[in-house]
C-alpha cells in the first residue's frame, strides 16, 4: 500500500522504515528538511509540502498522522482537507485526548471523509520490535488499512486490535499509559528500599533485577531497570547515580485521571504515580525542606545486617511489587470496563491485553494471564476476582504488608505500594465508615441517606439537631 505519513521524528521515521522494509511506500512530510531527506534517502518519497503529498498518493489516500497532540493535530487536520477526496481516511496515531479523537471522527466523516485513532505504543525500538496498536473508528476504514497495521505489528504476536468506535483507540492507550505510569513508580518505589533501606549498590540491584525477570514479573520494564543498573558512565561508576531525581511527563497520566473521575472510578495508584512525579518537580523545596522536617532515617539497619532477614525482605519487595501491579492493572481495566458502559463499547478485554503484551512498554508475561482470566469469564467484574489473581494476592499478602509497614516506620515513601493495599484492604470491605459520611452530609447539606434496614433507592432525611457550639471570636 501507500501511506502519507505527516511526522517524521523518531516514532514517525522508524515506522516509515519498517512499513517500507513490508513492501509499502510512505510518502512523507515533516517541517525538518533533513527528516524528510532521510526519508527519501532510505527509499521512501519525502516532499516538502502536505499538497505534494496529497499529490503523489494514488487513489484512495490514507494519511498518518504522527504530531504532538491538541493544536497541532486540529491544524493539520485543516489542512488536509481541502487536499482529500471523499472516502479518504486520516489517522492520528499519536497521543491525543480520545475526546478530541471523538470529535475529529464527527467533523471528518460529516465532510464525507474517514478517520481513525491508533493508539500507538512501542518507543524507540518499535523499528525492530514492532508496535501495539490499538485502533478505533469504523470497520471497513480499519479492514482498509490492515495491511498497514498488520506490517507494523510484531511479528510473534498480533499486537494490534479494532477496540471499538471512534476514540476508543485513544482511550486503551490512555489506560494503558496509565498504567504505564504506575509501573514505572512500583519499580521506583522498590529500588527506593533496596537502594535506600538495605544499601544496596547497582551491582546488586542488577542481580535482582535479573532475578526477578525470570519469574512472574518477567516484562520490558524489568528488563530495562535490570540493564540500566548495569550501565556505566564514562568514569566507571554507575550512569543511574547521577540522573537528577525529577521525573517529566507529557499529560496522559494526567487525562487518564481527569477521566476517572468524571466515571467515578478509584484508579488510585495510577493517580500516586503522577502526583508522585510532581512531587519529584519541586526538587529544590525538597532540598530545604529535607534540611527542616524531621523523621526516622530510612535505613533498615537490623534487616540488611541480617542474610537471612535481608534475603526474605528482599522477596518480600518483590511480592509486594507484583500484588500491587495486580491491583493497578485492576484499576486499569476498570476504567475501561466503566467507559464501555459509558460509551456503548463492546470492548475485548483480553484482546485488549494480549495487544499490549506485543510490543508496547508494558509488555510482560503477566498479561497473558488477564487475557486467561477473560477467557475463561468475559464478564469478570475485576481482576481481583479471578481465581488465578486471588490466589497470588493471598500468596503475596504477607510480604506486601510487611513492606508498606516497615516503610512507613522508617519514613521511606512508597505511596503506590500504600495505596494499592488501601485499596485492596477497601474493596474486599464489606461495610466501610461512609455510613458516617452520609450522616455528615444529611446533617450539614440535607443530602439525604439510605437505611440499612430499607431497600437501596429509598432515601431519608433527618431534621438533625441545631449544633451548640461557642461563639467564635471575630
Amino acid at each position: 500500500m501507500q501511506l502519507g505519513l505527516i511526522g517524521l521524528g523518531k516514532m514517525g521515521g522508524n515506522m516509515a522504515e519498517r512499513l517500507r522494509l513490508g513492501g509499502h511506500q510512505v510518502v512523507g512530510f515533516d517541517f525538518s528538511a533533513e527528516a524528510v531527506q532521510k526519508l527519501t534517502a532510505s527509499g521512501n518519497v519525502g516532499v516538502s509540502s502536505l499538497e505534494d503529498l496529497a499529490k503523489d498518493l494514488k487513489g484512495r489516500k490514507a494519511i498518518w498522522i504522527m504530531v504532538p497532540q491538541g493544536k497541532p493535530v486540529d491544524d493539520t487536520i485543516a489542512k488536509l482537507e481541502p487536499l482529500l477526496n471523499k472516502g479518504d481516511i486520516l489517522i492520528d496515531g499519536g497521543n491525543s485526548n480520545y475526546k478530541d479523537s471523538q470529535r475529529h471522527h464527527k467533523e471528518v466523516t460529516a465532510k464525507g471523509y474517514q478517520f481513525v485513532d491508533v493508539g500507538t505504543s512501542g518507543g524507540v525500538w518499535g523499528l525492530k520490535e514492532g508496535y501495539s496498536m490499538m485502533v478505533g473508528g469504523d470497520k471497513e476504514a480499519v479492514e482498509y488499512l490492515r495491511p498497514i497495521f498488520e506490517t507494523l505489528a510484531p511479528a510473534k504476536d498480533k499486537g494490534w486490535g479494532h477496540v471499538g468506535p471512534a476514540g476508543a483507540g485513544h482511550f486503551v492507550k490512555m489506560v494503558h499509559n496509565g498504567i504505564e505510569y504506575g509501573d514505572m513508580q512500583l519499580i521506583g518505589e522498590a529500588y527506593n528500599i533496596l537502594k535506600n533501606g538495605l544499601g544496596l549498590g547497582a551491582p546488586e540491584l542488577h542481580d535482582i533485577f535479573a532475578e526477578w525477570n525470570k519469574g512472574e514479573l518477567d516484562s520490558y520494564l524489568i528488563e530495562i531497570t535490570r540493564d540500566i543498573f548495569a550501565f556505566k558512565d564514562t568514569d566507571g561508576t554507575p550512569l543511574v547515580d547521577k540522573i537528577l531525581d525529577t521525573a517529566g511527563q507529557k499529560g496522559t497520566g494526567k487525562w487518564t485521571i481527569q477521566n476517572s473521575a468524571d466515571l467515578g472510578i478509584p484508579i488510585t495508584l495510577i493517580a500516586e504515580a503522577v502526583y508522585s512525579r510532581c512531587v519529584s518537580a519541586l526538587k529544590e523545596e525538597r532540598v530545604k525542606a529535607a534540611k527542616k522536617l524531621k523523621g526516622p532515617r530510612p535505613a533498615l539497619t537490623s534487616i540488611a545486617a541480617n542474610p537471612a532477614k535481608k534475603k526474605q525482605f528482599i522477596a518480600d519487595i518483590r511480592d509486594a511489587l507484583y500484588a500491587s501491579k495486580i491491583v493497578s492493572y485492576a484499576q486499569g481495566y476498570m476504567l475501561m470496563r466503566a467507559a464501555a458502559t459509558e460509551y456503548k463499547w463492546n470492548l475485548n478485554y483480553g484482546g485488549i491485553a494480549l495487544m499490549w503484551r506485543g510490543g508496547c512498554i508494558i509488555r510482560s508475561r503477566f498479561l497473558g494471564k488477564i487475557k486467561e482470566a477473560y477467557d475463561n469469564n468475559p464478564k469478570l467484574v475485576n481482576l481481583l476476582l479471578d481465581n488465578y489473581f486471588r490466589g497470588e494476592i493471598k500468596r503475596c499478602q504477607k510480604g506486601w504488608r510487611n513492606v508498606v509497614a516497615a516503610a512507613a516506620k522508617k519514613g521511606i515513601p512508597v505511596p503506590a505500594f500504600s495505596t494499592a493495599l488501601a485499596f485492596y484492604d477497601q474493596y474486599r470491605s464489606a461495610v466501610l465508615p461512609a455510613n458516617l459520611l452520609q450522616a455528615q452530609r444529611d446533617y450539614f447539606g440535607a443530602h439525604t441517606y439510605e437505611r440499612v434496614d430499607q431497600p437501596r433507592g429509598k432515601f431519608f432525611h433527618l431534621d438533625w439537631p441545631k449544633p451548640t457550639r461557642p461563639q467564635l471570636p471575630v
